[in-house]
């Protein structure tokens, strides 16, 4: 099966040896997105509650960049240092998923890249 890498100039560039994104066949695999703003490569500035939104603003970039939306996510991962914001993350879900909400798991986590406090991932069904 052949893949394709997926970009967006509206998500942060890779800031390793990954791609943003990889299409193979129907499926489309997102690389984790912390709340890092794209035009800056900087955290977002404000509360757990901007930063869930940053994160899910860049998911959102890059599906678009493959031609779907956060609605063909079949399957999200969201990684927390702190499981006390999950409910937080639940409530900003609300204003990026539709129903059916996707599967999902949250993890806690001692660590993220650069610091964060959340980051996620997710596989989009085309």
């Amino acid at each position: 099966m052949s893949k394709e890498a997926i970009h967006s100039d509206n998500a942060p560039a890779a800031i390793g040896t990954y791609s943003q994104a990889i299409k193979a066949g129907n499926l489309v695999f997102l690389s984790g997105q912390i709340p890092l703003d794209p035009a800056t490569m900087e955290f977002v500035e404000g509360d757990f509650e901007a930063r869930a939104r940053q994160v899910f603003d860049n998911l959102k970039a890059v599906a678009e960049a493959a031609g779907a939306d956060l609605n063909q996510v079949v399957k999200l991962t969201i990684f927390l240092t702190d499981l006390g914001n999950f409910a937080t993350v639940n409530s900003v879900m609300e204003d990026y998923f539709d129903q059916p909400f996707p599967a999902r798991a949250a993890v806690g986590v001692a660590s993220l890249p650069k610091g964060a406090d959340v980051e996620a991932d997710a596989i989009l069904g085309l």
